[in-house]
């Protein structure tokens, strides 16, 4: 009998540490699944307004306050707009001058909180860039998708798809540059967006079921006059543009891809995400694990997972990745690239965190851009 009772309270014990087991790895996937624009990435570490003068914005130093380049910053109720490191400009050891281009939103006063963003504009692109547009929604198969479409000459359309941890405004850093160049763009805003459906089990699944409103959007596209489109995405919406052009039945009218900080090793970017959210590293594994299983995901990296989809790749693509994003390492984009080295283009930008590739270089990456979009024109 007391054999008995041991083997009882044994299997109850290891019954209750699966539980938990269980628990703890959906609460920690969760960090990873459920991404929304007010949660910081894991390079956007908080920083505090010191001072604010004319054009200028003290922060605390550090170095995601001294990256080069344009930025959002963003924080309880404000959003403003910083430029270059004022290098001349007077500050404690411990600051950082930098210019402040605008605030568009809230005030920046001594104390507020804030981190860095890639999206520097906030609002709808009349609002924000003085661009006509239209409100759209996109048939998509939960529902209406909201979209704003910038009208142009060409017959080629531009289809924008923000990622992780921002909103279809963050598409619009390039719209004037495709503006000018008379590109029509259709900036879509997917399931789980604000307005938009949300998906069955209300998570994020890195572009493998999102892509089919990417589909809906190209489709769109086609109704509505496009002879063909290009796809450009960031983060997951870099993924979901890969794998529409890998699978939709409609692919034959995509003409190029422009891929911005793709997600192409999925653990490598859960277990990023999941550590954002101060997730203990012993519950990493079984984070990443319950993710994949609720998510659909499959074992290890897009580029292993759909490699046969992605041999038949055939369209010029451009890929814009840097060796500092802690959030999609750049080592599958290289991959990539040199597996397609005919038809993809990688350009590398230092210094530049996850979707910021814009933000760190903007003259140089619009040059690239161009360059690659002349052909497409």
């Amino acid at each position: 009998m007391r054999l008995r009772t041991k083997a009882v309270a044994a299997a109850t014990t290891m019954i209750g540490v699966s539980a938990a087991a269980v628990a703890a790895g959906r609460y920690a996937s969760d960090a990873a699944l459920k991404p929304r624009p007010d949660r910081p990435l894991p390079h956007d570490p908080p920083l505090t307004v010191h001072a604010t003068a004319a054009g200028q914005i003290t922060l605390t130093r550090s170095l995601a306050s001294l990256r080069p380049g344009t930025y959002g910053l963003t924080g309880a109720g404000c959003h403003a707009v910083v430029g270059p490191v004022l290098e001349d400009a007077p500050h404690p050891a411990d600051c950082v001058v930098r210019r402040l281009e605008r605030v568009s939103r809230g005030t920046l006063a001594p104390g507020t909180r804030v981190r860095f963003t890639p999206q520097v504009y906030t609002g709808d692109p009349r609002d924000a860039l003085g661009l006509d547009h239209t409100d759209v929604d996109v048939p998509g198969e939960l529902g209406p998708l909201p979209a704003w479409f910038i009208p142009a000459d060409r017959s080629a359309w531009v289809i924008t798809v923000h990622g992780l941890g921002t909103t279809r405004e963050h598409p619009m850093v390039v719209l004037p540059f495709l503006h000018k160049r008379q590109f029509p763009v259709l900036d879509l805003g997917y399931r789980g967006d604000p307005d938009a459906p949300r998906s069955e089990d209300g998570l994020g699944h890195f572009g493998r079921t999102e892509w089919h409103d990417l589909d809906a959007a190209i489709r769109y596209a086609v109704r509505h006059g496009a002879q063909s489109v290009i796809l450009y995405g960031w983060s997951t919406g870099a993924t979901m543009a890969l794998l529409a052009a890998a699978n939709s039945a409609v692919r034959d009218r995509v003409s190029g891809l422009v891929l911005d900080s793709p997600v192409l090793d999925w653990q490598a970017t859960l277990r990023a995400l999941a550590s954002a959210r101060r997730i203990p590293s012993a519950l990493l594994p079984l984070a990443i694990r319950a993710a994949e299983g609720r998510a659909a995901l499959p074992e290890g990296r897009l580029v292993d997972a759909v490699a046969a989809d992605l041999d038949g790749l055939k369209v010029p693509t451009l890929i814009l990745h840097g060796p500092d994003d802690t959030v999609a390492p750049w080592a599958p984009s290289r991959e990539l690239a040199a597996r397609h080295s005919e038809l993809v283009t990688l350009h590398q930008v230092r210094q530049a965190p996850h979707a910021a590739m814009w933000n760190a270089n903007p003259e140089g990456y619009e040059d690239m851009l161009g360059r690659f979009l002349t052909p497409l024109m």
